[in-house]
């Protein structure tokens, strides 16, 4: 596994909080759940570390992108509920030494799928705008968050998935089925932080290709 660079980490929104200790930003972050700059800012601070970590143990360099999206996957939910104690001197060596803990227990705990079947690109979706597209697609309305997993994850069409509906009771016709795909690219948009689509997809981006990487969380 070669070393990967993270265009996010030279973001204005995220290099205004380099500043910030390790402290304030776990603080932040649990404070203000709307807002995704501040995990971002402590992915950029870390992912070397982590990436490195990783390297050392995985067997193919598919499989280490995906451990190592896994694993900041779990840090994000970790970190919710993470308390931190200490001197504010080696308040960074206790958060580092926590991720280092984290992604060991993920290397040594995960089961990951055979590389044929992994489809994440770390190149095209980084772990933070990972973790706030999962997020999103579990706000959707169950149908619509189906119809978009149907054609994202399996790639079927809106005939198939229209026939796969109707057998299940939901009688939808297959120009129905593209209307719902097509508004919930708009609903994952909305639903991700405005701060996550300022740094990661910009002003007239859409997530239709992130929503690929949400395949292999599911």
């Amino acid at each position: 596994m070669q070393p990967q660079r993270f265009p996010e980490c030279n973001h204005p929104t995220v290099k205004a909080l380099f500043r910030y200790s390790d402290q304030d930003l776990l603080t932040l972050f649990q404070r203000h759940p709307e807002q995704g700059k501040y995990f971002v800012a402590l992915f950029c601070r870390y992912h070397p570390i982590v990436y490195t970590l990783i390297a050392h143990a995985a067997r193919s360099p598919v499989q280490g992108d995906y451990l190592f999206a896994l694993t900041w996957r779990h840090v994000f939910y970790e970190m919710r509920g993470l308390e931190l104690r200490g001197a504010a001197a080696i308040e960074a060596t206790s958060f580092q030494n926590w991720l280092i803990n984290v992604t060991a227990l993920c290397i040594n705990q995960a089961e990951l799928p055979p590389v044929e079947s992994i489809t994440y690109d770390l190149k095209s979706t980084s772990p933070p705008l990972w973790c706030y597209l999962e997020q999103a697609l579990d706000r959707l309305p169950p149908v619509i968050r189906l119809i978009l997993l149907m054609a994202k994850t399996f790639q079927w069409s809106p005939t198939r998935i229209a026939a796969y509906l109707q057998a299940e009771g939901d009688m939808l016709s297959p120009a129905q089925v593209q209307d719902y795909l097509q508004e919930s690219y708009r609903m994952v948009t909305v639903n991700l932080p405005e701060d996550i689509r300022e740094i990661y997809l910009g002003e007239t981006a859409g997530v239709e290709n992130g929503a690929l990487a949400l395949s292999d969380s599911r």
